[in-house]
C-alpha cells in the first residue's frame, strides 16, 4: 500500500518535475552561461526517490534527440527498491515526444505507464485537438499554444529559465483534463550534492486552488537541468528527489 502511494505521489511531482568542477556565480535568469548549448542538450539523470525522508526508491530522467528530424524523446522512470520493489514491482513509465521551435516546446505524444493503467494521448496541431484515451477513459481537448504535458512541461521551464521569460501560469494536458498551474520564480539557492556545490534557481508551481506545491531546483552551469525536486501538502515535506549521476 505504501508503496502504490509512493508511486502515485512521484507521478504528480512530474505535472505541475552534473557534472563537478568549478562553477559560476548564481546565474540569474536569461544569464545563461557560454557554454549552454542553443535549446536543451540530451542528458541522462539518475535520482534517489525519498518518501517522508525514507529512501524507497531510484528515478531516472533521460533525453534523446532523433538526429534525423530534431525532435526529442524525454523519458521519466520510477522504480522502486527494497521491501517496497516487493509490495509494487511495476516501474512507472512516462513518455513525451516534442519538437522545439523558437526554444519553445511543442508537444506531439504522451504516453504513461503504471502497472495495467495507462494514458496514450496525441496532439494534432493542425486539427487543434489531443486525442486518445486515459486510463480506458476517452480524451478528446481542444488545444491552444503553449499547452503543454506533464513531462514536456519541465523542458518547457528550462528553456524559459534559460531565457529569463518564465511565465506565471500554464495550462498542461494532465490525464483527460486541461489543469491550470501556477509558477512562481522563489529565486536563488545553493545545493550541495554528490556532483559538488551547484547554484540552482529554484521554481515553485501549484495546481490553482490545491494544497500541494512542487518545487523544483534547476542549474543554470547545467542548462538548467533539475537537480532536486520536493513536494510537499501543507508545508510537510511529502516527497523528494534528488540527483547522484548525470550523462550527457
Amino acid at each position: 500500500m505504501a508503496a502504490r502511494r509512493l508511486t502515485a505521489g512521484l507521478l504528480a511531482i512530474a505535472g505541475p518535475l552534473t557534472i563537478a568542477g568549478p562553477l559560476a556565480a548564481v546565474a540569474r535568469p536569461g544569464d545563461a552561461p557560454a557554454d549552454v548549448p542553443p535549446t536543451v542538450a540530451p542528458f541522462s539523470a539518475h535520482y534517489s526517490a525519498d518518501w517522508k525522508s525514507m529512501s524507497v526508491g531510484t528515478s531516472d530522467l533521460d533525453l534523446k534527440q532523433n538526429a534525423a528530424d530534431g525532435t526529442y524523446e524525454y523519458t521519466w522512470r520510477i522504480t522502486a527498491r527494497g521491501v517496497f520493489r516487493i509490495v509494487y514491482n511495476d516501474d512507472v513509465v512516462q513518455k513525451s515526444w516534442f519538437s522545439v521551435n523558437a526554444d519553445h516546446v511543442r508537444p506531439e505524444k504522451y504516453r504513461a505507464e503504471q502497472g495495467g493503467s495507462t494514458v496514450n494521448i496525441d496532439f494534432d496541431w493542425s486539427g487543434g485537438r489531443a486525442r486518445g484515451e486515459s486510463e480506458k477513459k476517452p480524451v478528446d481537448l481542444k488545444l491552444t499554444d503553449g499547452i503543454q504535458d506533464v513531462m514536456s512541461i519541465q523542458v518547457e521551464v528550462m528553456l524559459d529559465l534559460k531565457n529569463g521569460n518564465l511565465p506565471k501560469t500554464f495550462k498542461i494536458v494532465d490525464k483527460d483534463e486541461i489543469k491550470d498551474f501556477l509558477y512562481t520564480l522563489e529565486g536563488p539557492a545553493r545545493l550541495r550534492t554528490p556532483l559538488g556545490e551547484l547554484d540552482t534557481v529554484v521554481v515553485a508551481s501549484q495546481r490553482a486552488g490545491n494544497n500541494r506545491v512542487l518545487k523544483m531546483w534547476f542549474a543554470p552551469s547545467l542548462g538548467y537541468i533539475p537537480v532536486q525536486a520536493e513536494r510537499s501538502r501543507d508545508g510537510k515535506l511529502e516527497f523528494a528527489m534528488r540527483i547522484k549521476t548525470l550523462k550527457r
